[in-house]
């Protein structure tokens, strides 16, 4: 397979010059998002609202600058996320929207409507074939997602706590699956709590959607209840004290594995788009009520036809890339017995892992690892 072309520029201006916004506009027109015919057409823009709490989600001013040049090109856009399977502001279209339009993402703000992909309840979707899928043979995508004609996604680049990071693909795959959709992906695997570690804080049930876990009042002990647990990480998430690890030591390959899957339903057969920025690197997943000290420093924009190109640019950056003093992943290269996987993601989080997705997208077709970047930069 040929190279991808990624466009890249920084976030460095000058007085009096561009902002960041036109600069994202002048990004995606070099990276020849012009080529697509929008004309009439409607336009999916993908993004994450931002749980509310949480204030390291993307601007709404690039998702404007984004609508504006689809808007140019004659194209209909609107904003779109699907709910989520776990507790929290986003968990059905009415509270979604509403934690969008308290985070900023409004008609006037972004310059288009904001409509929850799958619907009221999470119940609006459609099952697609994936063509040539291994773990998926047909995937649930909310169905506003797939009803678009061109489909766009703009994605904050940061650490999540199973994948390694949240890219494209983990936009597109999870994040256009229904909640039944985001199910699926997350079966393989069942959380097993340590008593030993565990200080009984109860954090963790508030993160549990399904009755997974339950908690022995008496022995001040969490446990989960196996049968109710979809596996979907949260609790791995929100335990501080490494009480919680999963039993399938594959879980997060298969996870990965199916959300490439996932992403190749929602773009193939219509002209598609993406966009990452790597700005305000958190952690752990917009999709927390909080975030934490960036682990990275901000590195770009990114731009390609091709989003498993666009993935691994992305994580090519910040491999080169020095930890933030004072972050997650800082602290934890300065533990006594650190062991350095030489990844800045599991440095930062040492249960997760990300090569797999871009290996498995690869073997099914998605696109491709090997790609060119282009500098868009000022005197490049």
């Amino acid at each position: 397979m040929a190279k991808s072309k990624v466009y890249f520029t920084d976030f460095h201006t000058i007085a009096f010059g561009d902002s960041l916004p036109t600069k994202l506009k002048k990004l995606i027109k070099k990276a020849g998002i012009g080529d697509i015919d929008m004309n009439g057409k409607f336009v999916a823009i993908k993004m994450h609202f931002g749980e509310l709490g949480n204030i390291s989600y993307l601007r709404p001013n690039y998702a404007k600058a984004v609508a504006d040049v689809v808007k140019e090109l004659g194209g209909k856009p609107f904003l779109t996320d699907c709910n989520t399977m776990y507790p929290g502001s986003r968990k059905n279209a009415l509270e979604h929207l509403e934690c969008a339009w308290e985070n900023g993402f409004t008609p006037l703000t972004v310059g288009c409507p904001v409509i929850i992909g799958d619907g009221l309840k999470g119940t609006d979707d459609i099952e697609v074939p994936v063509v040539g899928g291994e773990y998926v043979k047909s995937a649930k995508i909310g169905r506003a997602v797939m009803d678009a004609d061109v489909f766009i996604s703009l994605t904050h680049f940061k650490g999540h706590e199973m994948t390694g990071f949240g890219g494209a693909i983990k936009n597109i795959g999870m994040g256009c699956g229904s909640r039944a959709g985001k199910t699926e992906q997350h079966c393989s695997g069942k959380p097993h709590i340590d008593e030993s570690l565990c200080r009984g804080c109860t954090r963790c049930q508030r993160e549990c959607a399904n009755g997974g876990l339950v908690f022995d009042k008496e022995a001040r002990k969490m446990h989960v209840n196996q049968e109710n647990c979809v596996g979907c990480g949260r609790c791995l998430g929100a335990c501080n004290f490494d009480a919680i690890s999963f039993d399938n030591n594959n879980a997060n390959e298969l996870l990965n594995c199916r959300m490439a899957e996932y992403t190749k339903a929602v773009v193939d057969g219509r002209p598609n788009f993406h966009i990452s920025l790597i700005v305000d690197v958190s952690p752990n997943c917009d999709c927390h009520g909080e975030n934490d000290v960036p682990i990275l420093p901000n590195i770009g924009m990114f731009a390609s036809f091709d989003p498993l190109a666009l993935d691994q640019a992305c994580v090519d950056a910040c491999m080169k890339a020095s930890p933030m003093p004072g972050s997650q992943l800082d602290r934890h290269m300065s533990e006594p017995h650190f062991h350095d996987h030489h990844d800045p993601f599991r440095n930062s989080t040492p249960e997760s892992e990300w090569r797999s997705c871009l290996e498995h997208a690869e073997k099914i077709g998605l696109g491709s690892r090997e790609y060119e970047l282009i500098d868009c930069r000022q005197g490049h």
